[in-house]
């Protein structure tokens, strides 16, 4: 452990279970005084294990700071309250915002409910955007800031596959993933916006996504419906959040990048840590 962002305060969306989760313990271990923000505060949401409260107790009992900020995202009011709960919690402005909450609901776009095409845009593309927009008076002020978009591969256009003879069920594999893609090409076109905009300022707005998949429960559970195929080789989580920790502390000319975790820990040469910062053995990143 370093102890890098020591002094820092950061807001991590979606930090009741898997990458959000792991990102949020990462940057405790690391210094940061952390507010985790997600619907489920004591009970499981929606069949998934995690909640903020066990979330927080990891972080507390390895010493760290955490701060519980329940929020609905894909309603305007409640997000709403997000900063500035985080900064009276916290004791005051925030310097690292982490957009890793998403809906992601996968069905052929051809029949998508719009009401379930609203809930996704709301949390993947308004959130994120009211979220910084919130964060980002504070960074200018102190004249600098950290905003990482977790992004996906799903976002960029790739040529179709023509189906198997004979298949027609859409719901299956990677068919499935449009409207949600939708809404991560749109953040990853705020990132580059935002970026834009606020060089100069000391503020870094950058987008990560995994390679492939990263191997958290839930895209395992949802691993047989998307690929069975080279399209799914999923990454360590550790590997995930090591990324996205650099991206947190990452220099004043980085900024306005979408790329992969993999790509950044190979070019940067970044050892990848445990959530508790501690360096895994090299035979066990293999």
């Amino acid at each position: 452990m370093t102890g890098r962002l020591q002094g820092r305060r950061a807001i991590v969306t979606g930090a009741s279970r898997g990458i959000g989760a792991g990102i949020a313990q990462r940057l405790a271990a690391e210094g940061a005084a952390v507010a985790i923000v997600a619907r489920t505060v004591d009970e499981p949401d929606r069949g998934f294990d995690g909640t903020l409260a066990e979330t927080a107790e990891v972080i507390r009992s390895a010493g760290g700071t955490a701060a519980i900020v329940p929020a609905a995202l894909e309603d305007p009011e409640s997000r709403g309250r997000v900063v500035a709960e985080a900064e009276r919690l916290l004791g005051g402005p925030i310097d690292i915002l982490v957009n890793n909450a998403a809906a992601a609901i996968f069905q052929p776009l051809r029949d998508y409910p719009s009401r379930r095409a609203h809930l996704t845009f709301e949390v993947n593309v308004h959130a994120p955007l009211d979220l910084a927009q919130r964060v980002i008076p504070g960074m200018r002020e102190r004249g600098e800031g950290w905003i990482v978009n977790i992004t996906s591969g799903t976002a960029r256009i790739r040529s179709v596959e023509p189906l198997p003879a004979g298949e027609t069920d859409l719901d299956a594999g990677i068919h499935g993933t449009t409207l949600y893609g939708m809404s991560k090409a749109a953040q990853d076109r705020m990132t580059a916006g935002l970026a834009a905009e606020l060089n100069g300022t000391g503020i870094r707005v950058n987008a990560v996504r995994p390679r492939s998949a990263v191997a958290t429960a839930g895209a395992l559970s949802v691993a047989s419906n998307l690929v069975e195929s080279r399209w799914f080789v999923p990454e360590s989580l550790e590997e995930m959040v090591e990324a996205v920790t650099w991206l947190c502390d990452a220099a004043p000319h980085h900024t306005g990048h979408i790329e992969a975790s993999l790509d950044i820990l190979e070019r940067e040469k970044v050892t990848v840590h445990g959530l508790d910062g501690r360096p895994i053995a090299k035979e066990q990143n293999a």
